[in-house]
């Protein structure tokens, strides 16, 4: 039998129903990304807002600390096909970090640190649907699962959750991110299966 990814202990009884189509259980954490894992020291680790031209928000991890923050629980959906359930986050809400900017824009793009993108419609993004999580599990949050901070966005495939993350560039106009480049679906909804390009 094929290695599936380390730490992917396989499928368990997927009878639960808070299970997407296509998902199976894991009880461990997987770790899967586009490249090596980069270590950001938090010294010189930096988060910013900006609109393509001029940077709107920044904060250095301080800052970003003394924002309030939110435990939270949620369900995460890799497009490889696992889920992970209940999983216990602390980070800060989108909604703290963009309500004192100014914009028309409808989409954003997500930046990491290692030059990994991902695009999202900034609704996403907004009402309790989106944090920047700097713990999980209460442990600071380990590089391999992209500390010193990153992405969640657990409505969509885990994809879209981008670690390491270091800023958001506001857009008028959608632009594909790194894995919708290549033929990931746009939008991602583990709801309804769009994995792919093609998928509806």
């Amino acid at each position: 039998m094929g290695i599936i990814s380390r730490g992917f202990s396989g499928r368990h009884g997927a009878t639960d129903l808070k299970l997407p189509p296509g998902q199976h259980l894991t009880t461990d954490f997987p770790v899967l990304s586009a490249g090596p894992t980069p270590h950001v020291s938090l010294d010189r680790w930096e988060f910013r807002i900006d609109d393509g031209t001029d940077v709107l928000r920044r904060w250095d991890w301080k800052s970003f600390r003394e924002l309030p923050t939110e435990n939270i629980t949620i369900d995460l959906h890799c497009v490889t096909r696992w889920s992970k359930l209940g999983t216990s986050w602390e980070g800060v809400s989108l909604d703290t970090m963009l309500a004192d900017v100014k914009t028309d824009a409808s989409y954003a793009l997500v930046r990491s640190y290692g030059d990994y993108t991902t695009n999202l419609p900034l609704n996403d993004l907004m009402n309790k649907q989106a944090w920047i999580a700097f713990q999980f599990d209460g442990k600071d949050l380990a590089p391999e699962h992209g500390g010193p901070a990153r992405f969640l966005v657990p409505h969509l495939y885990l994809w879209k959750s981008a670690k390491w993350v270091r800023g958001i560039t506001l857009m008028h106009h959608d632009r594909p991110g790194f894995w919708e480049s290549l033929g990931y679906h746009n939008c991602g909804d583990p709801w309804r299966e769009q994995r792919y390009s093609g998928d509806e």
